[in-house]
């Protein structure tokens, strides 16, 4: 029964390793491993037996343009970022996935943001009500929450409701109130600033981000700005010690393919003292 047991394990620590494929290093390779060759000779070919180009964010972004010219596809067409992360860190630990927001330099979604300020102070609550925010109340805002008869796109609290909040955990999940995603602070007026016009993304299934960042109407400059904004917010979650945060970065629009680009060429240059 034991020695049964142990195949199992054996077996099952087999499917394990397995499961775990490293990238292989191409680097001085005549051609890539199990491809034909780095490019293509003709200009007809099998997509699948050369490795996928990898874009300038530029050019990407100006293909996606013309693809949608050549299809007569809407263009208003929103535009989509695909990132996959590498979340390791030292000594076998891992990033915990998070939750950001940003404020992008040419905001693509119309309206505003409708955002929960929970405080029972009635001098906070009437400056938050000043500067714009939708729901203001105490702890009686809990369990029309919980009921679904009051929603939102962001919840922020002064620090003394955190206990009285914790009944919403569950239900608000990433949306709950944390410090480090800055929506708890006695500065109400500047969190509304931040939560009314910000743009949330999230990482999902261990290490990926899939989120729009534009319409394909809106200038190149604009798009490859906003893409600029959330690649470098993405990037300082993890220390530049450890490498490329990004391991494969792809943008597409809603008729298109998906296209690689060289996430790096949008990260601002690397201080005198990362250097060192």
């Amino acid at each position: 029964m034991r020695a049964q047991k142990k195949k199992v394990k054996q077996k099952d620590e087999e499917k394990a390793v397995k499961k775990e494929r490293k990238p292989v290093d191409n680097s001085g390779r005549i051609k890539p491993f199990g491809l034909t060759s780095w490019t293509p000779v003709d200009d007809v070919y099998v997509a699948r037996y050369y490795p996928r180009p990898v874009f300038p964010a530029v050019d990407a972004i100006l293909k996606l343009k013309r693809n949608q010219q050549l299809d007569a596809t809407p263009l208003d067409q929103l535009v989509y970022l695909d990132l996959k992360l590498d979340m390791t860190l030292e000594k076998k630990k891992k990033l915990e996935s998070f939750v950001s927001t940003v404020q992008l330099p040419h905001p693509f979604l119309t309206g505003r943001n409708t955002v929960v300020v929970f405080t029972e102070d009635p001098e906070q609550a009437r400056i938050a009500r000043e500067h714009g925010a939708q729901f203001v109340g105490g702890s009686e805002l809990v369990d029309k929450i919980l009921d679904d008869k009051l929603s939102a796109d962001f919840y922020i609290s002064v620090p003394e409701m955190l206990e009285k909040l914790f009944p919403l955990k569950n239900k608000l999940r990433k949306q709950f109130p944390k410090n480090k995603r800055g929506s708890v602070g006695v500065n109400i007026p500047k969190m509304l600033s931040m939560f009314k016009t910000g743009f949330q993304y999230m990482v999902e299934n261990e290490c990926y981000i899939k989120t729009q960042i534009a319409t394909l109407d809106m200038p190149t400059e604009s798009i490859v700005a906003n893409m600029q904004t959330i690649v470098t917010d993405v990037c300082s979650y993890r220390p530049a010690e450890h490498g490329p945060f990004i391991e494969r970065a792809i943008v597409a629009s809603r008729t298109s393919e998906a296209l690689r680009f060289n996430s790096q060429d949008l990260l601002p240059p690397p201080s005198l003292e990362e250097e060192s």
